[in-house]
């Protein structure tokens, strides 16, 4: 993506059924199971930029003997600096004791990150500071082992002032306003009802307090607890949490918005935000790994069961789309499918704009990420060519010589790798007044590749969200080369809406597609449609999320896709250009053919899958109109 838009956040729970020197003697180490939270964690490492951490419960433990370890980094390489810092303490023994490091019980005595619960997650902040504080697992302590709560999600919940107000009708005094804080301390609160009911129940049974505490960690209800806590939440939302004692969960939101996987056999229980990082970590064929009920829970007791509950009632399931395009590494079976198709389905749209004229035609992608979609742009034009191949074949099968017919099924794309980005430079670009001089530089390019006013460059990109770097350094750089024509192809639509799920998108002005839309109504004389909308939105600001309308969607019907996608063209043109430049972005409908299971579109189309959506679409749009350039939640 041209646009740095920033991954989602993910998560790696890791629970072994096992007693633990059963993994040392079958894979030769008592480090097996914090190996492959490394391995969960590394190959999910394009969900977060801003931080990492890593939590542990040992099951069993003696009172006095510390039970939770949590390890959290904000640097560079916050995966590479927890497991040096988790396994520094390892070194000592393997110099001086090096027979103990296969005692795994012995390790669990005296060492954290030695247990049998892992939690790790890989966080992007779209809310707060990039700080220590900020960063997941959050830990809710408590004297009784029962009412600690680890919690670490992929998630963003629109009604956090609602939810924040709740808290405090409860008696709670949050220590900040933000959805992490909330979740914690909503299903804190729960969890800390459950413990005292139960509590009651077996004290009025006659039990002891320290049989009480067992058999409260027998029958915590997890489902109870997520059931009362999870009932006002609005949002996107994949939460993973462990209970001191040993029990752990993950919750999906009703609209499975946010990816949930996960994994069991007689060793392991797993659970990820992609699926094909199960199958390297574990080497498990794809068909044994299921995908989390949206509206459910998995649940993993400490004894006993382990299966999936229903927390909410499930919605119509509109899995993100993004995940599809972008997000999620294309490693997927699945996925690298879609993209292909993603780029295939442009092929039409793309022969028009050239003028059918391949054999003066370039084809590449920026950056990376479009590599796979770029393949199956190529393969459509591969099929279109064989179909012409076929036609001329059969046309002039009486008097066609071999040189001919070696020319004519010699005809395929001209593909070339023609920009490489410089990642060292875009690290060193600090000062503002540098930026777009420098920024010009990021992507080199190959030169020799185009015939100087003859060619026609094709360039496919995922998406193209705000259009800046398009218009500072892309276009501008493949210019140099002299082609006739630059053509940006997206295979993904028009980013139309604000996300407010889990994606760093939230500011309307943002979007190159807003944007050109605002300039064909002051260039048609339609500005008044702007304010219209404006009064319905600011007339709906104190109604409940439930009764808001998107009326943000009547900005784009005076116009066609097509109308847009050309204003859009002229606005990310830069000046002293040569050639002629046109964008064009994939359809709705080519984008749900090609993700058939994943209709979660707002981001395109403004049909958000929960409530909440529609209220912050709303602001989104009436801090546009005034002015501020703030978060619309």
């Amino acid at each position: 993506m041209s646009d740095a838009i920033k991954h989602e956040c993910g998560i790696a729970l890791l629970r072994l059924l096992k007693p633990l020197d059963y993994y040392q003697k079958k894979y030769g180490t008592s480090f097996w199971a914090l190996n492959k939270m490394y391995l969960l964690m590394e190959k999910q490492h394009n969900r977060g930029q801003d931080g990492a951490g890593l939590a542990n419960i040992k099951f069993d433990v003696e009172p006095g003997s510390r039970y939770i370890s949590r390890q959290r980094s904000v640097s560079s390489k916050p995966i590479a600096e927890i497991f040096e810092k988790v396994n520094a303490r390892f070194k000592d023994v393997e110099v001086n004791n090096p027979g103990k490091l296969e005692d795994p019980y012995w390790l669990k005595d005296n060492f954290g990150f030695t247990g049998e619960l892992f939690l790790g997650h890989l966080r992007y902040g779209t809310y707060g500071e990039n700080s220590i504080e900020n960063c997941h697992p959050f830990l809710r302590q408590n004297n009784w082992m029962t009412k600690n709560l680890v919690v670490a999600g992929n998630f963003n919940l629109t009604n956090v002032d609602e939810l924040f107000d709740l808290l405090v009708e409860i008696g709670q005094h949050p220590k900040q306003k933000a959805d992490t804080v909330t979740v914690l301390e909503k299903i804190g609160h729960f969890l800390d009802v459950e413990n005292e009911e139960l509590f009651r129940k077996f004290k009025a049974e006659g039990k002891s307090r320290q049989e009480i505490s067992s058999l409260i960690a027998k029958h915590l209800d997890l489902q109870k607890i997520l059931t009362n806590a999870a009932e006002s939440w609005d949002g996107g939302y994949a939460m993973a949490g462990l209970t001191g004692h040993g029990d752990a969960f993950v919750l999906r939101d009703p609209s499975g918005i946010r990816p949930t996987f996960y994994y069991q056999d007689e060793e392991i229980v797993v659970v990820t935000s992609e699926r094909p990082v199960i199958q390297t970590a574990f080497d498990v064929p794809i068909e044994s790994i299921k995908e989390l009920t949206p509206g459910h829970a998995l649940v993993i007791k400490k004894e006993g069961f382990i299966g999936e509950v229903k927390v909410r009632e499930p919605l119509e399931k509109k899995a993100c789309s993004f995940e599809r395009i972008y997000f999620s590494r294309g490693s997927d079976q699945d996925i690298y499918e879609e993209r292909k198709e993603l780029g295939r389905s442009l092929v039409p749209k793309i022969l028009e704009s050239i003028d059918y004229d391949l054999k003066n035609s370039v084809f590449s992608f920026i950056p990376n990420t479009a590599e796979t979609s770029f393949y199956g742009m190529v393969k459509g034009l591969d099929q279109y060519l064989n179909e012409k191949k076929k036609e001329k074949i059969f046309k002039h099968k009486d008097n066609l010589e071999d040189e001919k017919l070696l020319e004519l099924l010699s005809m395929s794309p001209r593909v070339e790798k023609i920009a490489i980005k410089d990642a060292k430079l875009r690290t060193f670009i600090t000062q503002d007044d540098d930026r777009d001089d420098m920024v010009a530089h990021i992507y080199d390019i190959t030169y020799g590749t185009i015939n100087k006013g003859v060619d026609n460059l094709v360039i496919i990109d995922d998406s193209i969200v705000r259009g800046t770097t398009l218009k500072q350094s892309i276009i501008r750089i493949l210019d140099r080369l002299g082609p006739k024509k630059i053509l940006v192809v997206s295979s993904a639509p028009q980013i139309r809406f604000p996300d407010c799920y889990g994606i760093d998108m939230a500011k309307m002005g943002d979007f190159i597609a807003f944007q050109a839309t605002v300039e064909l109504l002051r260039d048609r004389g339609q500005e008044n449609l702007i304010d219209e909308i404006y009064q319905k939105s600011k007339a709906q600001e104190s109604l409940p999320k439930e009764e808001v309308v998107n009326y943000v969607k009547d900005i784009y019907k005076p116009f066609t896709a097509d109308e847009i996608s050309a204003k859009i063209s002229e606005l990310l043109t830069p000046e002293g250009v040569n050639a002629e430049v046109e964008i064009i972005y994939q359809s709705l409908e080519g984008l749900h053919k090609a993700c058939p299971n994943h209709t979660g579109d707002w981001y395109f189309s403004g049909d958000y899958p929960t409530p909440g959506g529609n209220k912050v679409v709303n602001k989104a749009f009436i801090n546009y109109v005034e002015g501020k350039n703030e978060r619309a939640y």
